[in-house]
């Protein structure tokens, strides 16, 4: 054995609590061969390599009959005596189909040798060897019992399409294989993979390739003939085209079920006997799926409107035409709000391809492609890893039950995006799930032992301990089974189910989760506790409403609900399913909840908090006393008592969102503060002893300068009462002023006993503005800062008009003077005009 980190050995040694079933090692039955396909070709190959290899990958293009030979073929090898194979399906009809027509080869009904086990359905017994499950009956199969006891063999189909739950299920299948068992085999199974990566992921195994068997498929482009044309009427068109011009069944892929159902309503008028319409997507019920895959009776033409469900596994019999739109609807997750959204997009080239081969599965067809050349040129190879772009919080749970601490201890194919774990993480806080650590809690451990996303299964547990465990367990089934009904209030589809009047299969589903968390009996649900119990599924989406439909999550997002909905004017809504719009996001299920409900269910999640702040509609200090729960206000009242400090905070918070400009500057503070500034960029580059007084730094630094001077000031109008003058001169103090009122004097005096005023804001600098004949008797330009700094001198005519600027006023008495006095002395002959200046 080799030798492992302890999270999943210890785990281990605690005991199993999944079901494993011995098998006698009685005859396995024969399968009886009906046709030849071509993976027939490659199976002795397959065999020796699995008996010599722990893995390998098996490539095989769609029709090669790979899903349902290989699980046959290695029955009586001498590694499986006894044992059994499990093989993955990423969907569920595809592993119902596939164990139907395996069991259908061996001359058995589904669940003896050959049985399947989905999401809360499970047919086998302790006869079966061959066991078809879905991805996530794995991952539990694995938590339960990470030695697989009694499993010979786990095979990966179609894992091209690389869901989440396959990439999860191949790393611990890996892990287990490393640790515990050596002598377990893993098979990959894949049409259109790249093989390359995958098989160094595992260990540079053996790649097997098999040819598939299809007919010649023509291909025509018919792209829409308006670029705005809805995709239903577009598609509805082309069938109606290719019925009139092809013979033979019809398989038609469209976006999704609104689609689906859309296009049924269009075509409707083509049903007859002659012709049937079915819809396939997953949602629908096992009987409605099957009616669409069955062979269409005889002289009767079927068309089958599909999702993506059936690019793979399915093989609807008859079909010769496939109808392809060429888009898919995948989910996106955005971290950042916590919220996927379901995107329409256009499908890879491998996903067309796959369409495309549908039509000549049984003979020759053609396919209809509703998109240009120049558009099929640029298409994407492959489809983006679902593990790339989905919430990441079902796995992050099962990594933490698992005991593994972080992705990168186990071998993926893509590593989980870091920022998208680390957002599932946090949710699994939230919900209780996982500690402060990362490490699961035992209310965790109790989510994971649940076939439900966290969120539900955290709904349903703590649905059950306040009495509620079947509103509970409808809600989750409604949820999780993707339940079709339009009414966006989910207290309606819960009223319908307390009338009887409901789905069958939510029913049954409802039934098997509650079995699961240990409740006997379902009563009648209350429509009213919708909101509560969906708020512990989602306290990220509890939803308050701003306006007519409009509302805010508490996680910050806007969302909105069109305004003749009922639900648009709850006070406060819980929302279980909204599109993911990063700016605002359309609310399409949901239910109300009272404030009082919120307030006693996340009472140590509700924050007390005093606000005191500015208003920038009233320009005035608001203070109110709020309830918050996130980014929601539940309670909202006027708050008495404010102190001094936090109202004259809000003040200065006015102030910086205002400007500066809104204090009461007038001439004397200004030309203080030109003073100061003029001192401290003398100092520059150099630090200053004189403040910075720059919009920015007094800004900055309001509360040392301006804030005691505040007291009874509340609003803007009354910002001329505060003394600004007095604010600005405390920064120097006493002597601090002294120096400036001598560094840089306000005026200066002059010869004949008056003063004139310096004038800082001039962009040369400190300037002195005199008539000429003021200066007489001045030899030398004046100087300020300690004689740091010659003033600018603007000389004026006795009429103020400029006659010299300078600052070199000796040079201009002795070159420049004679030229102004014979022009200024017949213009003012009553002035002064001396010969020599500089005697006055």
């Amino acid at each position: 054995m080799v030798e492992k980190a302890p999270g999943l050995l210890q785990k281990y040694k605690y005991g199993t609590a999944f079901p494993i079933m011995t098998h006698n090692d009685s005859p396995t039955p024969k399968a009886a061969i009906s046709t030849q396909l071509p993976i027939d070709d490659v199976l002795p190959e397959l065999l020796r390599t699995l008996g010599t290899h722990s893995c390998a990958v098996l490539s095989a293009p769609p029709g090669a009959g790979k899903t349902t030979r290989v699980p046959l073929a290695l029955l009586n090898e001498e590694w499986t005596r006894g044992k059994r194979i499990l093989m993955l399906e990423p969907r569920r009809i595809a592993a119902r189909t596939a164990a139907r027509f395996m069991a259908k080869e061996c001359g058995e009904p589904v669940g003896k040798t050959v049985g399947y086990r989905v999401h809360l359905e499970n047919k086998t017994s302790r006869e079966t060897r061959i066991e078809v499950v879905t991805e996530g009956i794995l991952t539990r199969m694995l938590q339960s019992d990470p030695e697989l006891s009694g499993v010979a063999c786990v095979i990966f189909d179609e894992f091209h399409e690389r869901s989440i739950h396959a990439d999860l299920g191949l790393a611990l299948t890996l892990e287990t294989q490393e640790v515990f068992r050596d002598d377990l085999k893993i098979l990959v199974m894949s049409a259109t993979l790249d093989s390359a990566p995958l098989q160094v992921l595992l260990d540079n195994c053996p790649v097997l390739s098999s040819q598939g068997r299809s007919y010649p498929v023509s291909t025509q482009f018919t792209p829409p003939v308006r670029q705005d044309a809805r995709i239903e009427d577009t598609v509805s068109l082309a069938v109606r085209h290719a019925l009139s011009q092809e013979q033979g069944s019809m398989l038609v892929f469209l976006p999704g079920a609104r689609e689906i159902r859309q296009t049924a309503e269009r075509l409707a008028d083509l049903e007859g006997p002659a012709l049937h319409i079915h819809q396939l997507f997953g949602a629908l019920s096992h009987k409605e799926q099957d009616a669409a895959i069955a062979p269409a009776p005889a002289g009767v033409r079927k068309i089958v409107l599909s999702s993506a469900i059936a690019e793979s596994s399915l093989t609807i019999e008859g079909i010769s035409i496939v109808i392809d739109s060429g888009l898919a609807r995948v989910p996106r997750f955005h971290p950042g709000s916590g919220m996927t959204r379901l995107v329409t997009e256009r499908v890879s080239r491998a996903s067309a391809d796959q369409r495309r081969g549908r039509a000549g599965r049984l003979g020759p067809g053609v396919c209809y492609r509703l998109w240009s050349e120049h558009e099929d040129r640029q298409l994407k190879d492959f489809a983006s890893p679902e593990i790339r772009e989905a919430d990441l919080a079902p796995l992050a749970l099962e990594l933490a039950n698992w005991g593994t601490e972080s992705p990168e201890e186990l071998r993926w194919l893509d590593v989980p995006p870091q920022s998208n774990f680390s957002q599932a993480q946090s949710l699994l806080q939230q919900l209780g799930a996982l500690d402060a650590h990362g490490h699961i809690t035992p209310h965790g451990t109790s989510l994971a032992a649940l076939p439900l996303h966290p969120r539900l299964a955290h709904m349903l547990l703590r649905g059950k301990a306040e009495k509620e465990a079947s509103t509970a367990s409808l809600l989750a089934a409604c949820i999780s089974e993707r339940d079709m009904s339009r009414n966006p209030d989910l207290r309606h589809r819960l009223a319908q189910f307390q009338r009887g009047a409901a789905s069958g299969r939510i029913q049954e589903s409802a039934r098997r989760l509650a079995a699961l968390a240990g409740i006997k009996k379902l009563s009648a649900p209350h429509p009213d506790a919708a909101g509560i119990l969906l708020a512990y599924a989602y306290p990220d989406r509890i939803a308050q409403r701003v306006g007519p439909g409009q509302f805010r999550l508490s996680q910050g997002r806007a969302a909105w609900l069109p305004e003749d909905e009922a639900l648009a004017h709850e006070d406060f809504l819980v929302v279980a399913d909204l599109d993911g719009n990063g700016v605002r996001a359309r609310i399409w299920r949901a239910a109300p909840v009272f404030r009082e409900e919120l307030e006693q269910a996340f009472s140590e999640a509700i924050t007390e908090k005093s606000c005191v702040g500015w208003d920038s509609k009233t320009e005035s200090v608001i203070a109110r006393q709020q309830s918050t729960l996130g980014k929601l206000v539940l309670r909202d009242a006027a708050l008495k008592n404010v102190s001094d400090e936090d109202r004259s905070q809000a003040v200065l918070a006015g102030i910086r969102q205002i400007g500066l400009h809104a204090l009461p500057w007038d001439k004397d503070s200004t030309n203080w503060r030109e003073r100061v500034s003029f001192l401290h960029a003398l100092d520059a580059p150099a630090p200053s002893e004189w403040p910075d007084l720059s919009d920015e730094a007094l800004l900055a630094s309001l509360e040392d300068w301006l804030l005691p001077f505040l007291t009874g000031i509340s609003r803007r109008s009354q910002f001329k009462k505060i003394p600004l003058m007095d604010a600005l001169s405390a920064m120097l103090g006493w002597d601090g002023n002294r120096r400036l009122n001598a560094l840089a004097p306000q005026r200066l005096q002059l010869p004949d006993g008056t003063h004139a005023r310096i004038d800082y804001a001039q962009e040369s600098g400190p300037a002195l503005l005199v008539k000429l004949q003021k200066m007489f008797g001045v030899t030398e330009t004046p100087r300020i800062a300690g004689g740091r700094y010659a003033l600018t001198i603007h000389l004026l005519s006795p009429a103020q008009r400029p006659l010299q600027i300078t600052r070199d006023l000796k040079n201009f008495w002795e070159n420049g003077y004679k030229a102004v006095r014979a022009e200024m002395r017949g213009r003012y002959p009553k002035h002064k005009w001396p010969e020599d200046p500089t005697n006055g």
